[in-house]
């Protein structure tokens, strides 16, 4: 039988058809979420008909006819799968800020939280509100102690608002993920949460989903003891997902120092699991004779190995950055099923295909960005090593000196590829992220990983015990690194102005060239040449910037990234996660008229009104008032040449995760 001709075309070495269509619906995606409107549906429908009509037919044309294609096709594949998702999710919100109110749910997750622990429940009910009306999920801030775990039924008296829109351009989408995730409200517990005695809850899938919870809490709570009280937390939060028992400033520290990519159940854990149980079971299956001379014993390890990757994945709570390491873990052991290279671009590729497939709007995550960019920057590098090696075969490599190499490349490959994404959603980058690095992964590798393996394999014996304390203390040793290195370089060090998402774009293309290219010398110099395009974008968007925030807050950015801060209103909205970990200058404190100079501009502000005002260098005069900034969800002004220009944002109304809402204290 003849083979489809895009596989057929496959079969040519110049052509990489995975990659072509990973690289595609990642763009098509990209595109489709970032829009200022709702896109229609069926003319994505129709994009898609036409291009594959065209890829189709392009097969009897010359190679390059045939990508450009296949490309084409691709992105209207992934801006396709973006509305299906839109469409497909049904997420009801709050409209404005209610309450407070009697809320009963169950507890699904328990997250620390700068003061109290954020909850997220799953609504049973509201007190006078229909079942219709209600929102199927909350995360509410719990200030007080919590007597109550993930999986309990609790009673909540609750302040409940809209999910926040970003109030800065380029800023965090908390909404849209929000809506994605099924969330409907925010807000805030007025006293504490009660348990109270109604069971389980009603559906055979919200059943699941609590017991799942509970599972999760008492592994994390048992990790914790075991592990010892310094890195118990940590501990936790690697075998179950599970942050609450973690304190804040070890997250703080583990983020400062570069090491924040540990806490995230993704790659790192899922291959520590995935890799011990197909190692385990492809040489217990080698053991018996008779079936390793019939069988291939590896292929039936690969299977086992998938099963016990998604026993993880609901154990540590299926969160987007788990289910793309699931997915990736799936398609490197499907590759040993079907005798493929596991690690390739090909493979990456497939897993991309697939994580924009199944939860598209995560490609605007750092979490997605940051993963896969490391991981394709990672394969090529290696890729590059063993073909010179193969090209040197009398050269006798030193297990030692190769694996020192080794991390020293991985630290180094990883760090620059995912830098240009920790610019743009953090706006900074761990000074001593590299060093923190070196030191951390050996013990990561040589002694958490081993650990937490002999603990799974001890467990059934119960002398779990002895392999968590080891566990423990290699974790201890990494937060001792992680706090020496984010204390060791000042914060306000390293300043960087707002990246805009075009520059970050043409870095994102320098990673993708650099993975693409078949010669080491084209692709160093053609990353190196848009990455040199990427800084000149970066620098001709800098400009000075005035934001007053719904938080009360005025925040002064300058074209070189200095920040300064005046709190002067005492709002109840959200401050932008882009300002969230840099250090800024407080001014105008305890002032009740506030006067200052920036960017050549004079500014005012008085507390008896509420009021901004402005006189610029050309003579204009311009007013902020509070409601205007409760109405637009924040006012943000760029300063150029002595005017002022407002900044625009996406009106709401125009996607279904942002509509138009009535702000608490706006006229």
């Amino acid at each position: 039988m003849q083979r489809f001709v895009l596989f057929s075309r496959q079969r040519q070495p110049q052509v990489q058809t995975p990659v072509i269509v990973a690289v595609g619906m990642l763009i098509g995606a990209l595109w489709y979420f970032t829009r200022s409107f709702e896109p229609d549906l069926i003319w994505l429908c129709a994009a898609a008909i036409v291009t594959t009509t065209f890829t189709l037919a392009s097969t009897r044309f010359p190679t390059g006819v045939f990508q450009v294609g296949l490309l084409f096709f691709a992105i209207s594949l992934g801006a396709l799968a973006g509305g299906f998702a839109s469409f497909r999710v049904s997420t009801t919100s709050v409209m404005e800020e209610t309450g407070p109110v009697w809320l009963e749910g169950w507890i699904e997750n328990a997250l620390p939280a700068a003061r109290g622990v954020r909850l997220e429940i799953r609504v049973h009910a509201i007190d006078g509100w229909s079942p219709e009306s209600a929102p199927s999920r909350v995360r509410l801030t719990h200030r007080l102690s919590l007597n109550s775990e993930p999986g309990r039924f609790v009673r909540c008296w609750a302040v409940l608002r809209p999910p926040p829109a970003p109030v800065l351009k380029d800023d965090y989408a908390f909404d849209m993920q929000a809506w994605f995730d099924g969330l409907g409200a925010v807000g805030y517990v007025q006293g504490r949460c009660r348990g109270a005695s109604l069971g389980a809850p009603v559906s055979t899938r919200a059943s699941i989903e609590n017991w799942i919870s509970t599972r999760r809490r008492e592994l994390g709570r048992y990790v914790h003891t075991a592990s010892g009280e310094r890195a118990g937390g940590f501990a936790a939060a690697l075998a179950s997902g599970d942050r609450s028992l973690m304190p804040l400033n070890d997250q703080e520290a583990l983020r400062g120092s570069g090491l924040a990519h540990l806490l995230a159940i993704s790659g790192l854990h899922m291959g520590i699991v995935g890799g011990l149980v197909f190692l385990l079971s492809w040489r217990i299956g080698a053991l018996f004779e008779g079936v390793a001379l019939r069988w291939h014993v590896k292929k039936p390890a690969a299977i086992i190995a998938i099963g016990a990757c998604f026993v993880y994945l609901i154990l540590s709570g299926a969160s987007v950055s788990t289910q793309r390491a699931f997915i990736m873990a799936s398609v490197l052991f499907g590759a040993v099923l079907i005798d493929r290279t596991a690690f390739s671009l090909r493979s990456l590729s497939i897993a991309m295909i697939l994580v924009i497939l199944w939860v598209p709007w995560s490609v605007l995550t750092p979490g997605f960005q940051m993963s896969f960019a490391a991981t394709g920057a990672l394969i090529a590098c290696y890729e590059r090593w063993q073909t010179r090696a193969r090209s040197q075969p009398l050269v006798r490599r030193r297990r030692a000196i190769y694996w020192v190499q080794s991390l020293i490349v991985t630290s180094t490959v990883s760090g620059l590829a995912t830098m240009p994404f920790a610019l743009f959603h953090f706006g900074r980058a761990a000074s001593g992220g590299f060093i923190a690095n070196l030191l951390a992964m050996p013990i990561i590798s040589l002694i958490s990983a081993p650990a937490a393996a002999a603990a799974l394999l001890l467990a059934p014996l119960h002398f779990d015990w002895m392999a968590l304390r080891v566990f423990g203390w290699s974790l201890e040793m990494v937060l001792a690194i992680a706090h020496a290195f984010s204390s060791l370089v000042p914060d306000d060090l390293w300043t960087f102005p707002a990246m805009p998402g075009a520059s970050l774009c043409v870095a994102a293309s320098a990673i993708i060239w650099f993975c693409l290219s078949r010669s080491t010398w084209q692709a160093w110099m053609g990353a190196l040449g848009l990455i040199g395009l990427s800084l000149v974008v970066w620098g001709a968007s800098a400009k000075d910037r005035l934001h007053w925030s719904p938080s009360g807050e005025l925040y002064l950015e300058s074209f070189k990234g200095h920040l300064s801060q005046a709190q002067l209103y005492a709002g109840n909205g959200l401050s932008p996660l882009r300002f969230k970990d840099k250090r800024a200058a407080r001014i105008c404190v305890g002032m009740q008229v506030c006067k200052f100079t920036y960017a050549g501009v004079d500014v005012e502000y008085d507390r008896a009104i509420n009021q901004l005002n402005f006189a610029t260098m050309n003579g204009e005069n311009r007013a902020i008032t509070w409601s205007q900034v409760m109405r637009e969800n924040g006012v943000s002004l760029v300063f150029a040449g002595g005017t002022l220009r407002p900044e625009t944002k996406f009106a709401c109304g125009r996607r279904p995760w942002r509509p138009c809402r009535q702000k608490a204290g706006a006229p």
